[in-house]
C-alpha cells in the first residue's frame, strides 16, 4: 500500500544523554499540553446545553425508533453522524468516516460512565447496515436520514453528546472538523512516530515521506480507490454488495 514509501531521510544521531536531555525539554511541553486539555475538558463540562425533541425518528434493526430510545436506558449518548453517499457503491463511500467509524470498538468502559455510543446514519437503513455489515462493525447502528435537520446531523464528520433527563433529551457538545480525531487512536500513535501522520500539511523536515495528497486515492483514508480499511474486509471474503 506504500508503494513510494522513502525512508531514506532520517533524523540526526546524538549519543544518548544528548538525546535524553532533548527529550526532557520536549516532555515539559506534552504536560503542559495535557494539562492544558484537562482544563479544556472542565470548561467543556460546564456548557450550557440545549433542548432536543426526544421524539425525534430514527430507523433501527425493527423499524422506527426514537431519540430517547437510542439511549438504551442510559443518561448519556454520543452519536457519530455517518457520511452516506447516495446511490454509491461500498467503495466510493466516506473514506474519513470509514476511518474514523471503524476505530469505535469496545464499548464496555462507556457502557460503564453511563454513556451509550451509537452511529446516526446520514443514509438509508438498509443499504447503510449492510455497509457496517461488510465493515464488520458491531455498534448500535440507526439511519436519521429523515431526522437531519432536526438533529443537526448533516455536517460532515460531526459527533454529538446527548444528556437525558427522565423523558427529556438535551444536547451539551458536538465537534467540529479535527474534532472527530478522539475516535482514531491511530492519528495519536502516528503522531508519536518520527514520520508522523505524512499528511502534506504536516510541519516535518525536508525529505520525510508525504502522502500523495490530503485524501487523495493514496493517501492513508483510501488505497487504491477504496477507503483503505476495506482491504482486509474483501481479503476475508466478505461481500460488499450493498443491494440494489
Amino acid at each position: 500500500m506504500n508503494r513510494n514509501y522513502n525512508t531514506s531521510a532520517l533524523p540526526t544521531m546524538v549519543d544518548r544523554a544528548t538525546w535524553q536531555a532533548e527529550l526532557d525539554e520536549l516532555r515539559v511541553r506534552e504536560k503542559a499540553h495535557t494539562h492544558e486539555g484537562d482544563a479544556i475538558a472542565a470548561a467543556r463540562r460546564r456548557l450550557p446545553m440545549v433542548e432536543v425533541d426526544a421524539t425525534i425518528p430514527l430507523i433501527g434493526p425493527d423499524g422506527p425508533i426514537t431519540l430517547l430510545e437510542t439511549f438504551e436506558g442510559r443518561h448519556q449518548l454520543v452519536a457519530y453522524f455517518h457520511m452516506w453517499h447516495t446511490g454509491q457503491p461500498a467503495a466510493a463511500q466516506c473514506e474519513g468516516c470509514t476511518l474514523f467509524n471503524s476505530q469505535v470498538r469496545e464499548l464496555a468502559y462507556l457502557h460503564a460512565r453511563d454513556v451509550t455510543y451509537a452511529t446516526f446514519c446520514q443514509g438509508p437503513y438498509e443499504k447503510s447496515v449492510r455497509y457496517r455489515d461488510f465493515m464488520g462493525w458491531d455498534v448500535p447502528w440507526y439511519s436519521a436520514q429523515d431526522s437531519l435537520d432536526a438533529l443537526r446531523g448533516g455536517s460532515s464528520f460531526l459527533l454529538v453528546c446527548y444528556l437525558r433527563h427522565g423523558d427529556r433529551v438535551f444536547e451539551t457538545y458536538g465537534t467540529t472538523g479535527r474534532g472527530v480525531e478522539v475516535m482514531s487512536p491511530s492519528h495519536g500513535l502516528l503522531d508519536l512516530t518520527v514520520y508522523g501522520r505524512q499528511e502534506t500539511w504536516e510541519d516535518s523536515p525536508i525529505g520525510w515521506p508525504k502522502c500523495d495528497g490530503y485524501r487523495t486515492s493514496e493517501h492513508a483514508w483510501r488505497t487504491d480507490g477504496r477507503p483503505t480499511a476495506q482491504w482486509s474486509r474483501l481479503a476475508a471474503g466478505r461481500s460488499d454488495d450493498l443491494g440494489t
